[in-house]
């Protein structure tokens, strides 16, 4: 029988006693169920103490291996299969030992040198863990357990992948967040599940619920969030500042839930203060649904509308009506945007410094002159397949936006050589140019720009008749640029 307890003892010392459980089986976190123990009282009320230990939340891929302690032993293992979920477990436990009982010797082992670093140090290197990793982290040891639950170590939680259940994998992460500040996060800031495609409305109910102090919040490529979602964490969390819808093809517009609406003056818009939006790819996104977001976010500086293919110059009206201090603005791909959505953009005047409008087919050098003559202090342009545009809107644009860093003016078939010199001529501090089928550019266009843009780190032309010696003379002059050519005679 002494045998039998000495064979029992010796094998819950090397593994861990806590047993990972499926959260989709209950929502509240299942106690860990420890080993009888027979021998004493002791050692039974450090069981209990063991069973008492809040559980951490693992995020891992399915038919992951435990993890393997420093002698070998499995700590816990997944009844769910064909996906990611999110587990709960308890912390490592002391090693229990009968007290009658004399384990066999065993040499000493030198300590692993990880285990000399400090708290603080070991805490730094958490910080560059993903969430999943860290999690992976607090089922080593006790010590590992209670650094990566530091609360400095949770400003943010970042997951990805397809398979991953994000809506139990919130739900768990935050209610272990939420331990010592019941019901609410309130260290946690971000929240990035780009990527997820599992993620649903009830994920998004999760995160503006209990985290009141959310500043970010990127939710790229969740196809399957609505608006209602949307508009629950934006009232529920008045900090938010930075929202990435992108390619969540079914929210149509941002806006305080009724509830919300009906609490605040009248001039509630104000009230939210998101400065970074990104709507990208939402491709049922009209005029109406940006006159709606305009009118709730007034103090937005950064907005992105890539192919929101349905959008108007009657919807970027709407935008400068309210939304005067965007500093970043881009419609590419917006194929009704024409010269009288630039005029409406120009009324952004100097705040204005990055504007795309890239396959705006409609866009002509009337369009351009409207923004080169109010917005003098642009730095970025991309115009890139606006058949419209000449030389003409080139010169014009050189002449009152002389602090342009970055333009791109590939696929414009009538911008010839005549609007590089004027552009070399004015714009010094020219960064980077792209001419990217440009049919008209010659060498001697790039000559001139070459010999008075000094600085010019990038410049683009593919598919252009430009001889070698004319990219030599480019390298030569401006040493460090990167052109990118189709010429195979140039290396």
């Amino acid at each position: 029988m002494g045998a039998n307890n000495g064979k029992q003892y010796g094998s819950e010392g090397k593994g861990s006693s806590s047993i990972s459980s499926d959260v989709s089986s209950s929502t509240d976190h299942t106690p860990t169920q420890a080993q009888k123990n027979v021998a004493t009282s002791e050692d039974s009320d450090l069981s209990m103490r063991t069973l008492s230990t809040p559980s951490p939340a693992l995020i891992c891929p399915p038919n992951l291996p435990g993890f393997q302690n420093g002698r070998g032993s499995s700590t816990s293992s997944s009844s769910v299969t064909g996906e990611t979920v999110a587990m709960v477990h308890s912390p490592p436990p002391t090693r229990l030992t009968h007290p009658l009982i004399r384990l066999a010797s065993r040499p000493p082992k030198e300590q692993a040198s990880i285990e000399r670093l400090p708290d603080h140090a070991m805490v730094q290197i958490f910080s560059f863990l993903p969430t999943n990793q860290l999690c992976r982290c607090a089922r080593v040891c006790r010590r590992w357990y209670n650094l990566a639950w530091d609360p400095r170590l949770w400003r943010t939680i970042r997951l990805t992948g397809e398979t991953v259940n994000v809506d139990r994998a919130l739900k768990v992460l935050t209610r272990r967040l939420c331990q010592d500040t019941p019901n609410v996060c309130l260290m946690l800031e971000t929240v990035s599940v780009s990527g997820c495609r599992r993620l649903t409305d009830r994920g998004l109910y999760t995160i503006a619920q209990r985290c009141p102090e959310l500043r970010r919040l990127e939710v790229s490529g969740c196809y399957n969030i609505s608006n209602e979602a949307v508009f629950d964490v934006v009232s529920l969390c008045p900090n938010l500042e930075h929202l990435d819808v992108s390619g969540c093809s079914k929210v149509t517009c941002i806006s305080l839930t009724r509830e919300a609406s009906i609490k605040l003056s009248p001039l509630h818009g104000k009230q939210i203060s998101i400065r970074y939006l990104d709507m990208t790819d939402c491709f049922v996104l009209e005029d109406e649904g940006l006159h709606t977001i305009a009118a709730h976010c007034t103090q937005l500086t950064h907005l992105y509308l890539r192919r929101c293919v349905r959008l108007t110059d009657e919807g970027l009206r709407y935008l400068m009506i309210y939304c005067a201090s965007i500093k970043e603005l881009s419609v590419s791909d917006c194929r009704f945007v024409s010269d009288f959505g630039l005029r409406e953009i120009a009324k952004l005047e100097s705040r204005l410094r990055y504007l795309s409008i890239a396959h705006c087919g409609r866009v002509t050098d009337v369009g351009i002159r409207y923004v080169a003559k109010y917005c003098g202090k642009l730095r970025y342009l991309n115009a890139r397949g606006c058949e419209g545009i000449t030389d003409h809107g080139v010169e014009y644009l050189a002449k009152n936006c002389a602090k342009l860093k970055s333009l791109d003016i590939g696929k414009c078939p009538l911008v010839s050589d005549t609007g590089l010199e004027c552009l070399a001529l004015n714009c010094f501090n020219l960064k980077r140019l792209s001419l990217k089928s440009c049919e008209s550019i010659t060498g001697q266009g790039l000559q001139i720009v070459a010999a008075n843009c000094f600085d010019l780190q990038m410049l683009n032309v593919q598919d252009c008749e430009v001889s070698v010696e004319a990219l030599r003379f480019v390298k030569r002059h401006c040493k460090r640029c990167v052109i990118e050519h189709t010429n195979p005679a140039f290396f």
